[in-house]
């Protein structure tokens, strides 16, 4: 599907919060498996815990949650780093397990932009002294079918505010404030 004036809506989580066998719901890889309900829909209690528990041993590194200055900071970065992309923002949302961003991309290639973010994003908080991996893998990347669902999504966007989530849009401009979060010692 051809994205509506080349926007897309991209989202992606922190490492090893979101795994197969989650009790809200998941997708095996290129589907796979069937696999019952999703998060607004979750299946039963227990259907997949054993799923759960071996992508939880399989783990390489512990799951990753960002505290509020960590949000900010992830913010920022991919804020920055998706402008200097040449990347028409409209709004970011970073919680502490995941974000969702809304942003006109005229190359079709989402994916490669929105990795350099989360790249950048993680060498950033690997200057405040927080080591070991940020991301999960890829990110998924809706094409935006028109003005009514870009309205829909950023909307959504804006809504992580009241989850905590650290939320920026275009309206605040991309100029920040000297601080630096750094992790205490």
């Amino acid at each position: 599907m051809k994205a509506w004036n080349d926007w897309y809506h991209a989202s992606g989580h922190t490492y090893g919060t979101w795994l197969p066998g989650d009790p809200r719901g998941w997708r095996s890889r290129q589907h796979k498996r069937h696999v019952e309900g999703d998060y607004k829909k979750p299946p039963p209690p227990g259907t997949d815990a054993g799923i759960l528990r071996y992508s939880h041993e399989a783990l390489r590194d512990t799951p990753v949650y960002l505290d509020l200055p960590e949000r900010c900071s992830v913010g920022r970065a991919m804020v920055d780093m998706l402008v200097e992309q040449g990347i028409e923002l409209l709004a970011l949302c970073q919680t502490a397990i995941h974000f969702h961003l809304l942003g006109r991309f005229r190359d079709p290639r989402v994916r490669p932009r929105v990795g350099r973010a989360k790249k950048h994003a993680t060498f950033v908080l690997h200057d405040c002294g927080r080591d070991g991996r940020l991301w999960g893998r890829k990110c998924k990347v809706v094409p935006i079918a028109d003005r009514q669902h870009q309205v829909n999504v950023y909307q959504y966007i804006l809504r992580h505010r009241n989850e905590g989530g650290w939320v920026w849009t275009f309206r605040d401009g991309i100029t920040w404030p000297t601080t630096i979060h750094k992790r205490p010692s």
